[in-house]
């Protein structure tokens, strides 16, 4: 089994992202989430991600009924520090210290556990230093509510502050196909300082398994899904089932074992919301890419073939990449 960082802890080959079982993708089920949880558990998988911003709360209660009696087989990674409005809306990110304590002691309570394994802030601040925030968590590691730190979505410089003052086990950043923006600086600062990466988005949000949105979906208002350029990315996407096809696999398994060829120390978290999608995802396990497959299919398809940003400006302004 893969460990984050150097000295973080032993996680399974993927990791299940929940948030899709949270309303983002349209009307889920609880008890098919619950479902596709413990399927899961019992599959090996021990890596489950969350945000306490991911239904309003809603994934941390789902995650609280889905652990009981399980918790022990787990760890549970949680994003704090974007700010919702009644409406929906997004209105930034808070990470004081003050925050994110308060932000700890709702996670805690909700998903009905004593500490969680991986905190991290899910945007950076801009205007608080990072210092003070991992100053603050290093507080919370200290006294036992968490046990290890991460990232997400933060640039090169951003880790090595972090880093300095307290070690980080691994950075969430999106990464697929047709998103490596990772690949100039991030990674290599990853491996020169022994962090790992967590990699979500590895289908896209379901574009490279050949989803597209459905009713109160909020795919629907990402460019990559809209208009023009959800028909020229479906052309592309059809090369990738082809490619998995002459392979005996889906689309999906292909993109997965992309990502697994290319970052073969990181862990990709797959957002499966139904038993199907899990078994789906878990079948990339069983067919790895050789690197000269993987090379293969990065050039078959890769950014320059896809149309579209993966978020709407006002949400690419908080990825920080400088």
């Amino acid at each position: 089994m893969p460990t984050l960082g150097k000295h973080g802890p032993e996680v399974s080959s993927l990791a299940l992202g929940c948030m899709a079982m949270s309303g983002m993708y349209g009307a889920s089920s609880d008890d098919a989430s619950v479902a596709t949880i413990h399927a899961a558990i019992d599959r090996g998988i021990n890596l489950l991600d969350t945000g306490d911003f991911y239904g309003a709360g809603h994934n941390e209660l789902l995650l609280r009924r889905a652990l009981a009696g399980r918790r022990h087989q787990v760890l549970l990674s949680v994003k704090f520090g974007v700010l919702r409005g009644p409406d929906g809306g997004w209105n930034g990110i808070d990470n004081r210290p003050v925050a994110l304590k308060n932000y700890l002691t709702y996670s805690l309570t909700r998903l009905g556990v004593d500490h969680v394994d991986i905190y991290r802030p899910a945007r950076l601040d801009p205007a608080v230093p990072i210092e003070d925030t991992i100053g603050a968590l290093g507080d919370l590691v200290r006294a036992g509510y968490v046990r290890y730190l991460g990232l997400s979505e933060v640039s090169a410089a951003t880790i090595r502050r972090a880093h300095a003052i307290h070690p980080i086990a691994d950075v969430q950043l999106e990464h697929s196909l047709i998103s490596r923006d990772g690949e100039a600086e991030i990674f290599p600062t990853l491996d020169e300082l022994g962090i790992s990466a967590t990699l979500y988005g590895v289908l896209s949000r379901g574009l490279l398994s050949g989803s597209e949105p459905q009713a109160g979906d909020f795919r629907a208002h990402l460019p990559r899904f809209a208009g023009q350029a959800l028909e020229r990315n479906r052309g592309a996407v059809a090369q990738l089932a082809a490619f998995a096809a002459a392979r005996g696999m889906t689309a999906s398994q292909a993109a997965i074992a992309w990502v697994r060829a290319t970052r073969p120390n990181d862990v990709p978290l797959i957002g499966a919301r139904t038993e199907a999608q899990l078994e789906d995802a878990l079948g990339a396990l069983a067919h790895p890419l050789s690197p000269a497959e993987a090379a293969e299919l990065g050039a078959v398809i890769g950014p320059a073939a896809i149309a579209g940003e993966r978020y709407p400006a006002p949400q690419l302004a908080h990825i920080a990449r400088s």
